[in-house]
């Protein structure tokens, strides 16, 4: 009982700490430099000849010299027609490059192993990720350089999920809550996390960590080179804005969604302590909730339960209007269920002796 009270103090002490961070610390970056310079956006592809046109197509509409910009594609062993649907799109378009990456590189596997072959091609200073099934938007480029200082060595966008079906809907929620989240404690100065679908890496920076070949390899990519950079001393920023709002197509299915949250969960366990704190303190809710039931009446059950979904509800959406985004007030309580159901599943999943696949691959 004693316990139980000490958590639900700790939880809304901490929820009402960082809805007051989210509405109060907002930082703002200035515009990108007078001085643009040369850039290069590197996209490893396994298997994406149904996606990659629609990422290829919102790089052609990039508010940036095209002259100051240089696409290179690895494509990953692709067993579809990937190659080939990329090599017609960027015929006569003397600024992309396509190759197929066969072998392997220092200790770099799977997707690490292709962006570090295409860092070695690249001729640029700054190198900006993507993924083959991402649509960046217009702004994207100018939008993450203006958050470039001297002393930064990663800067981080957002990214959200595309589409009408219910399930997808509630995957963007999903998202945007969680990266709302991380954002309040990045605007405090600490270090979270990164995201591989929507990064800009200074080129010094990676090159000092020795790449991704030079790195231990992970699953989560992006993290690790994320954790490494900033081990050598170089300064972070993440942006929560539509400017760099990345829009990625949903989990396929149930099965493809598993597959992708057990990934980020094998990533989690990188996060810096508070932030791994934070995750645990918000999954712990419901198995301290239930068996509190015996000590207590189903009245006060309640008001903790719409306690923690208003302010979850308001939390969310500000975040969702920060993006120009809204959704009708009964998809909050059904993205409580969401994520009632999901957090359950995906524990007992997660713990589940089998590979991790990865674009076929198993890890």
């Amino acid at each position: 009982m004693i316990v139980s009270i000490a958590y639900f103090i700790l939880y809304f002490t901490l929820f009402v700490f960082l809805l007051c961070l989210l509405v109060l610390n907002r930082q703002h970056y200035a515009t990108a430099p007078k001085e643009l310079p040369r850039i290069s956006i590197l996209i490893a592809a396994r298997n994406e000849a149904h996606t990659i046109l629609r990422c290829l197509h919102a790089l052609e509409q990039l508010d940036y010299p095209k002259d100051k910009v240089e696409v290179l594609i690895g494509d990953d062993a692709s067993t579809d027609a990937t190659r080939a649907v990329v090599d017609d799109f960027i015929r006569n378009k003397s600024n992309y490059t396509c190759i197929t990456i066969t072998q392997n590189i220092g200790k770099a596997k799977g997707k690490a192993n292709v962006l570090a072959h295409l860092a070695k091609l690249a001729t640029t200073d700054y190198f900006f990720y993507t993924d083959a099934d991402i649509v960046v938007p217009p702004s994207w480029i100018k939008a993450l350089l203006a958050a470039m200082r001297p002393e930064v060595g990663v800067v981080t966008g957002i990214t959200t999920i595309e589409g009408n079906s219910f399930f997808a809907k509630l995957q963007a929620m999903d998202w945007l809550y969680a990266l709302g989240m991380m954002q309040v404690i990045s605007d405090l100065n600490k270090p979270v996390t990164t995201m591989g679908n929507n990064m800009l890496l200074r080129r010094e920076a990676y090159e000092q960590v020795g790449g991704f070949e030079g790195i231990e390899f992970s699953i989560t990519e992006d993290i690790a080179i994320f954790n490494q950079v900033l081990k050598r001393g170089w300064g972070f920023k993440n942006i929560y804005s539509p400017e760099v709002m990345a829009l990625s197509t949903p989990a396929e299915s149930f099965k493809a969604f598993l597959h992708q949250r057990k990934r980020w969960m094998r990533g989690s366990m990188h996060l810096p302590f508070y932030m791994a704190f934070i995750l645990i303190l918000h999954s712990a809710y419901y198995p301290v909730l239930l068996p509190f039931f015996a000590y207590t009446s189903v009245g006060v059950m309640f008001s903790i339960f719409l306690f923690k979904l208003f302010l979850q509800s308001v939390f969310l959406h500000i975040c969702l209007r920060r993006l120009g985004h809204r959704v009708v007030l009964w998809m909050y309580p059904l993205f409580e269920l969401y994520l009632i159901v999901s957090s359950v599943v995906l524990i007992f999943y997660f713990f589940l002796p089998l590979k991790m696949n990865w674009k076929g691959r198993k890890y």
